[in-house]
């Protein structure tokens, strides 16, 4: 079955970039009309759709986040990335990477995609 799982630190200072890696297992992002997504949930929040990377390679963000937000896939590794540059206190959030069949964007739901990561906390301390 296919699995995913996050890596990357768990405290980034403000300014800094955060990235982010999710590695998937027992299947392929290229596997055709498979959108690889990154969401977050600050404390307290509900779950933000923050973008997603295509089975082709072509990106879409949040526009919120956009101007700082930078999703890339290394296929060899069948792995895909974040990075969200200057980051603040208010990026705190527990990130999650998920996959889903066919594009979803805006408010996450859990049952709209098939398969998530169990999601790592990241904290930006000020």
């Amino acid at each position: 079955q296919v699995q995913l799982q996050e890596s990357g630190p768990d405290l980034v200072k403000s300014s800094q970039t955060l990235s982010l890696t999710c590695t998937v297992s027992g299947g392929s992002i290229t596997t055709r009309y498979y959108y690889w997504s990154w969401i977050r949930q600050p404390p307290g929040k509900g779950l933000e759709w923050m973008g997603a990377i295509a089975y082709v390679g072509r990106t879409y963000y949040s526009p919120s986040l956009k101007s700082h937000t930078s999703i890339s896939r290394d296929t060899s590794k069948n792995q895909f990335s974040l990075q969200l540059s200057s980051v603040t206190p208010e990026d705190t959030a527990v990130y999650y990477c998920a996959g889903a069949k066919g594009l979803r964007v805006g408010v996450p739901r859990q049952d709209e995609y098939d398969y998530w990561g169990q999601g790592t906390q990241v904290t930006v301390s000020s």
